[in-house]
């Protein structure tokens, strides 16, 4: 990435009193549900500003609203101070409107030039593409942003999911917008990739540009925002220049939080119930640890070390090439996901991008919930329906999940509604070793509450916790200890009852003995 800046507070805001963009009395809802109900919002050039709430809240929607994607039922929106009728993408982008989508909007199969240049690209005679040139272009235009390190000729597919939301976020501003939206960016990036997206925000906003943005990091948002508005069901509660984290959780879920992280439980650590020893797979490399029955084990380190391929071998998703691993003082072997779940071991995966890698969205609450056992459930070929909800719905209010009913689809539900579902569905397995990948991603700061009391109290139940965060916070708060890998392999561990997060961050950076 090169040089770039900490997540330092951001310089005093240059904003000044001309209106960039602004919604008033906005109403939009998509059958029964009231997605946006006279929401307002105004924003002024020069200025980060912030809109925060749960999911569902409406902050997507205005965004979408705003940036000509969605038309509104009813309400004002303005440009310029101007009042705009019927707003379209191309009119917004005409307009000088940029987005940044929270769902990814490139094109897998076309490489990361041909996405950048999309309808614009270097033509020679015959109007034919000259692809040379597309690249080296693209490659000029990245590193103008502080991107020197992706290959521009390479298939998006082929990226990681951090790579790829930095060439959408690229994609937006290499198109030189003058307001610019936000929605998420932060949710599949490293801290490298975020201390990037800083200095970008910082470099918009001394140019006088207006930047909104909505982020589940309370961290990021009093980072980076002059301003803050909050949303709840759909309105807008009021626009604020500081708010602390427990005034925020109060405004955007209309109760009041004591504290952010509950506490720790203590773990069993003398009789580890999982240990690994001298572990290499594609990716990693002599990995060794103990996890301790009721301990919260974390794994940071900078984005792309490694650790997504450590939580797919543990799970059976990779084929080790070395080492031992032992369950409840047996060894094991690893071979399939199968191989993970089965009775005497029983390893869950909870995975990041829960959408496309944990959940199947068109089923139901109930299918997704019971789907890892459905073999205790049927008998000669048929599932028993009425056990199958028995246990079901006693999980499901264990958990607080939000849903109408055991038949609504799963991608109904708000992102932490989900991730419960998901986690839901191993307690169901009766899982003892929890793999737990960045289960907070693009969650809000409601559903991350509960998400945080759930692990410590499936840890004061003895399960184990494998457990990994692209925020150091989280794993300063949540656990005992954290292994923290560089280039695949542990190059640090830190323990105590009080984790430094810079601690963390210093043993990311410097392998033993660079510091």
């Amino acid at each position: 990435m090169g040089e770039e800046p900490s997540t330092e507070t951001l310089p005093p805001s240059t904003a000044g009193e001309f209106e960039a963009v602004g919604a008033s009395g906005v109403t939009k809802a998509f059958g029964a549900v009231q997605a946006l109900s006279g929401a307002e919002l105004s924003v002024t050039f020069g200025e980060v500003h912030a809109l925060v709430g749960e999911n569902g809240a409406g902050k997507s929607t205005m965004i979408k609203v705003l940036s000509g994607a969605l038309h509104p039922d009813k309400g004002e929106v303005r440009v310029r101070g101007t009042r705009v009728g019927s707003l379209t993408p191309a009119k917004a982008r005409s307009l000088g409107l940029g987005t940044v989508f929270q769902e990814l909007t490139l094109f897998p199969w076309l490489t990361v030039a041909e996405n950048l240049l999309l309808g614009r690209e270097p033509r020679g005679p015959c109007r034919l593409v000259r692809r040379r040139a597309l690249v080296s272009e693209s490659t000029v235009m990245l590193a103008n942003l502080g991107v020197e390190y992706l290959d521009a000729g390479a298939l998006v597919s082929e990226l990681s999911l951090a790579e790829r939301q930095v060439v959408e976020i690229a994609n937006a501003i290499l198109r030189e917008p003058e307001i610019v939206f936000f929605d998420e960016p932060t949710s599949s990036l490293g801290e490298e990739h975020v201390r990037w997206l800083f200095s970008l925000v910082s470099r918009l906003r001394s140019a006088g540009k207006a930047v909104v943005f909505t982020s589940h990091r309370w961290q990021e948002v009093t980072h980076l925002a002059d301003r803050i508005t909050v949303f709840r069901n759909g309105s807008n509660v009021g626009t604020f220049e500081s708010l602390t984290e427990q005034e925020a959780a109060r405004l955007m879920t209309g109760r009041a939080m004591t504290a952010v992280y509950p506490e720790k439980v203590q773990a069993h650590t003398a009789s580890p119930q999982f240990k690994v020893s001298g572990l290499s797979s594609r990716g990693v490399k002599d990995v060794s640890f103990d996890l301790g029955k009721g301990e919260i084990l974390g794994v940071g380190g900078l984005a792309g070390q490694g650790q997504r391929e450590l939580f797919l071998t543990l799970f059976g998703m990779q084929r080790t090439t070395g080492g031992r691993t032992l369950v409840g003082g047996k060894p094991v072997r690893l071979h399939s996901p199968r191989a993970a779940m089965r009775a005497g071991i029983g390893i869950a995966f909870v995975p990041e991008d829960r959408k496309s890698e944990g959940l199947l969205l068109p089923m139901s609450v109930l299918h997704n919930m019971t789907l890892a056992i459905l073999g205790r459930l049927s008998r000669i070929g048929f599932v028993r329906g009425w056990e199958e909800r028995h246990q079901a719905g006693a999980v499901l209010e264990a958990l607080n999940v939000r849903t109408s009913g055991f038949d609504q689809p799963v991608r109904a539900l708000s992102g932490g509604n989900q991730q419960k579902v998901l986690i839901g569905r191993w307690l169901l397995a009766d899982s003892q070793i929890l793999l737990l990948y960045d289960v907070t991603r693009g969650v809000d700061i409601g559903a991350k509450h509960d998400i945080y009391r759930l692990m410590v109290s499936l840890a004061g139940e003895g399960r184990s916790i494998l457990f990994y965060s692209s925020d150091t916070e989280e794993l300063t708060h949540l656990c005992h200890r954290v292994l923290v890998l560089r280039e695949g392999s542990v190059v640090g561990e830190i323990g105590g009852p009080d984790i430094d997060p810079e601690e963390v961050v210093r043993t990311s950076m410097f392998a033993t003995g660079e510091r």
